[in-house]
């Protein structure tokens, strides 16, 4: 399954093209409205996800590259050794393991990950969700389809239990 790589690559290449647009063309807090609830907001972020470990005095940044890095080889080894069926699977690896090399090159370069993606609701009291960026959105998307699938796999298996009962 290998051969889903190019998924990953794709979503690398994007996301670190984008990032490089918001550091190029924005300043650091910069923020562009797009949609009532959308904006483009170039912000640095130094820990894991919702900032986690942000102030943490600088050791992070090496124990996230340690992490990303090596679920990163998990994950490639994992594809290399999946059935050639599971198409699904093999996609939600994939841009799980884009999402990590994004942010992973941005902490070698940077020693922070860029985000931008500043989503919200107007009009409300409830704080902004945190920024991220499109390594993220790979992230997310490729765990909601490997839960997916693990529901799916359960139900196929589970199936032929209920019938007897």
């Amino acid at each position: 399954m290998l051969r889903w790589l190019w998924l990953s690559a794709l979503v690398i290449v994007l996301d670190q093209i984008t990032k490089q647009a918001v550091d190029r063309t924005m300043e650091l807090y910069e923020s562009i409205e797009w949609l009532p609830f959308l904006h483009l907001t170039y912000l640095r972020n130094e820990g894991a996800a919702f900032s986690m470990l942000a102030q943490a005095g600088g050791w992070q940044r090496w124990f996230f590259i340690a992490l990303a890095a090596g679920a990163s080889i998990g994950i490639t080894v994992w594809l290399q050794r999946m059935p050639t069926d599971n198409r699904r699977e093999a996609c939600g690896w994939s841009l799980v393991l884009a999402g990590a090399l994004g942010n992973l090159i941005d902490r070698i370069r940077y020693g922070y990950v860029i985000d931008f993606i500043d989503f919200f609701w107007p009009g409300s009291d409830l704080p902004h969700f945190p920024a991220f960026n499109v390594a993220d959105i790979a992230i997310n998307i490729g765990v909601a389809l490997l839960l997916i699938d693990a529901f799916l796999q359960s139900r196929r298996t589970a199936a032929p239990d209920r019938r007897l009962g």
